[in-house]
This record gives structure tokens, sequence and C-alpha cells, in this order.
């Protein structure tokens, strides 16, 4: 992902309102002070930096078990406290699995 001026215009000054045309301020319609143009790349540069140091999340999401799977099989193996087992189990005896 690119991190464009406007993202870092918000990053900076968040629902601030202005006007661009062709990667340019036309417009400042906000009461607070405008960013400067290398605050605006210094922002830019922050927030790739920061986009970019998550990339292993990213690449970790894709391939991880969903919640549910991971919740399911920590109660399978009986990794919950007792309490929460069995809530869980109350649940599971409500609504059964229907047999295959």
């Amino acid at each position: 992902m690119e991190i464009n001026k406007v993202y870092a215009i918000l990053s900076l000054l968040p629902n601030a309102k202005f006007l661009m045309q062709d990667g340019q301020i036309t417009e400042w319609n906000d009461d607070r002070t405008q960013p400067t143009e290398q605050e605006i790349t210094d922002e830019i540069a922050r927030l790739q930096a920061d986009y970019d140091a998550q990339e292993y999340a990213r690449s970790r999401k894709g391939e991880y078990p969903s919640i549910g799977d991971q919740l399911d099989a920590l109660f399978h193996a009986g990794v919950f406290p007792e309490d929460m087992a069995a809530t869980i189990q109350a649940v599971k005896d409500k609504y059964p699995k229907e047999a295959e």
C-alpha cells in the first residue's frame, strides 16, 4: 500500500477540511494551521514505515485458523477454566451438531 498526501494530512489533522487537485492543496477550509509540505512528507514516511513494519502480521493473518477454530481446539484440548468449559458445553448441548 502506498500512503498518499490525503491520508497523511488526515493522520496529522483528523477531519481536516481541504480540497486537493493534482496532489496539491488548492483550498484549506480548516481552523487549524495547514501542514507544511515537509510535515506531510515526514508523515507519509512515518505512516509507510509503520505499514511496512506490519507486513508479517498481514502475512500471518491469512494463514491462521479462524478465531472460532482456535477456540474450539482449545476447548477440546481441555485448556479452558472449568466454568468457561461448562458454559461452552452447555451451549453445545443446547444446540447439538446434526449427525452426519
